[in-house]
């Protein structure tokens, strides 16, 4: 049992999220697998319907046979844009498309070591531990649910605090038994930017810092994190986590505070989404200076709920239905930010889906998106603008898996 745990865990480490892989090289050492999909979709959502491109991305994986059962391995990914830049935020996919309309940018990109025995060692930008806790209601392809505290800093791809694909991260991975675990340190220094949107001043929000207009400068130190994954019987997963670390935000004012991110939650899976019958799965999550809204205003605390229903059918249709909130509250926003106290910011919504899975490397899909947030605010500008990302939404496509 324990060999067949850390051995899958080596290729979850190697291969994660990509479903499948070709082997393009084998020999008595040396092997070398390429996966990833392209998947093109027409989306119809905030007043406009466009063709966007669906998170495709490129892999490769690179093992190597070492001596005394040891195994060296890297691990390189790309997100591939075929088909240009768009305007229309939905997910922290479609964010990076509409900053750049670039072909390539880089996802994953890291090198390690495994055994059997001793486990896995990696260092690079990688998928963090805390994905191991949330990463079962992630599974609808169009809009991520943006409530587990992975793609943080309104629906970027969690780099900063290594929640999501984590930056400059190191990472160790083992099994005992029925339960495996996942530490890592990131080890790395940020200066960003922050910033509102505000009538008259532009968005560059860097420049803003420079020309002492209203923003926020970002020292972000190291970050730490731990997750425990329990598969409690061949259907039951269970699983655990926690993110912490520390960040310095100086304000165009002058003032300066000095803050914890910290995030912990628990999920349960029941069943494989792929495989064949029904499957379920929920995560919550408590957490503190961890994300932003909308606006990119740092959030106090909140907490984080979602959840996945699917059914896959022998003909391979495969319905679902996820429900998704973060709740901060009112009076959430970290001083001394001009907020008003009353304002209110809700994330919530409801996807449904069906997708006709024509065979495992092809999957025909219709997705559709209600929204339920409370984003109630004095200044309704400002809750325009706060809702404009999270609008209902509609969208049909294919994905191409290599």
């Amino acid at each position: 049992m324990k060999k067949t745990l850390v051995a899958s865990a080596l290729a979850a480490v190697i291969f994660v999220p990509t479903a499948s892989a070709i082997e393009i090289y084998k020999d008595d050492k040396n092997a070398v697998e390429i996966g990833g999909y392209v998947d093109a979709r027409i989306i119809n959502t905030q007043g406009e319907t466009e063709v966007v491109n669906g998170a495709s991305r490129i892999n490769f994986g690179f093992t190597r046979e070492m001596s005394d059962g040891w195994k060296a391995f890297t691990k390189l990914e790309w997100g591939v844009n075929p088909f240009g830049n768009s305007e229309i935020v939905y997910s922290s996919e479609s964010n990076f498309e509409s900053k750049s309309g670039d072909f390539l940018n880089n996802r994953l990109g890291y090198v390690g070591l495994g055994h059997d025995t001793y486990g896995t060692l990696t260092i690079g930008k990688q998928w963090g531990a805390w994905y191991d806790v949330v990463y079962n209601t992630n599974y609808g392809f169009v809009w991520d649910g943006n409530a587990s505290g992975t793609y943080t800093y309104n629906k970027a791809d969690g780099a900063v605090n290594g929640t999501g694909r984590g930056d400059k991260v190191v990472q160790y991975r083992n099994s005992f038994g029925d339960v495996s675990f996942a530490l890592q340190a990131q080890l790395k220094n940020d200066t960003f930017y922050t910033c509102e949107s505000i009538s008259g001043l532009g968005t560059d929000c860097e420049q803003r810092w420079n020309d002492g207009d209203e923003s926020q400068e970002v020292d972000y130190g190291y970050t730490y994190g731990g997750a425990i994954t329990y598969q409690a019987t061949d259907m039951l997963t269970l699983t655990a986590g926690i993110n912490r670390g520390e960040f310095d935000v100086r304000f165009h004012t002058g003032e300066q505070i000095t803050a914890t991110d910290l995030i912990y939650g628990v999920g349960a899976t029941w069943g494989s989404f792929d495989q064949d019958g029904f499957y379920a799965a929920a995560n919550f999550n408590k957490n503190e200076n961890h994300d932003t809204d909308n606006l990119g205003r740092l959030i106090k605390d909140s907490y984080g709920i979602e959840s996945l229903f699917s059914y896959k059918f022998e003909n391979g249709l495969r319905p679902f239905i996820s429900y998704n909130v973060l709740d901060a509250g009112s009076d959430y926003v970290i001083q001394p930010n001009n907020v008003d106290p009353n304002d209110v910011f809700k994330r919530q919504f409801v996807v449904a889906g069906l997708h006709y899975v024509w065979d495992s490397n092809t999957v025909l899909y219709v997705e559709a998106r209600k929204d339920f947030s409370d984003f109630t605010s004095a200044d309704k500008a400002q809750e325009a603008r706060m809702s404009i990302s999270e609008e209902d939404g509609v969208a049909i496509g294919i994905r191409y898996t290599l």
